[in-house]
């Protein structure tokens, strides 16, 4: 019977999960179920004594771009569309790749799989800006600001992108590379 702990460094040993890309797949398409809302439906609501609008993400960031602040409308567009969605296509390449094997080198997908943990802590920061905004601006009688239903839906999606991340095995990335070595021919001997 084994003992539970590595012999050389006394880390907690942890077994394989064999429906771990399950999981991984079952958050994905959780996390695009959600992130399809979360860019159609409005994510800020203002009103002021004029007038009320609400704006989905993109159409906020397109407001920003057309009165003046080009470079916060980008960072909004990268932030809340862009990387997402870069994360959406790498986990599902990671995924695909422990399944079926990959051209890219191990080091490379162990790079990629690297890259989507540390952003996802970082995934939830447009949520937080709707949050101070919504909390800052509430002068009811001036001016109002609420966060519309699209900030609730991103919030799940990146929670389920982030879970379908921390499923993922990175083990799996290492797993065919001694079949792999063993398949290619070596060095000729004279």
């Amino acid at each position: 019977m084994g003992t539970g702990t590595c012999a050389r460094c006394g880390s907690r040993l942890v077994s394989r999960d064999p429906r771990s890309l399950s999981r991984v797949w079952a958050w994905w398409l959780a996390g695009i179920l959600a992130y399809i809302p979360a860019n159609l439906w409005p994510m800020l609501r203002t009103r002021t004594l004029w007038q009320e609008q609400s704006n989905t993400i993109i159409g906020g960031a397109l407001e920003l771009w057309r009165y003046g602040n080009p470079g916060v409308g980008l960072i909004i567009l990268v932030a809340s569309v862009g990387i997402p969605i870069a994360k959406f296509f790498a986990i599902a390449y990671l995924a695909l790749s422990a399944r079926r094997g990959a051209r890219a080198s191990p080091g490379a997908r162990m790079r990629i799989y690297e890259v989507v943990e540390y952003i996802g802590r970082w995934s939830m920061i447009d949520v937080f800006v709707v949050a101070i905004l919504a909390s800052l601006v509430q002068l009811n009688v001036v001016a109002r600001i609420d966060p519309g239903p699209a900030s609730l839906a991103f919030a799940l999606s990146v929670i389920f992108t982030m879970l379908s991340a921390q499923a993922f095995d990175p083990r799996m990335i290492w797993d065919g590379i001694e079949a792999e070595a063993k398949s290619r021919p070596g060095p000729r001997s004279a």
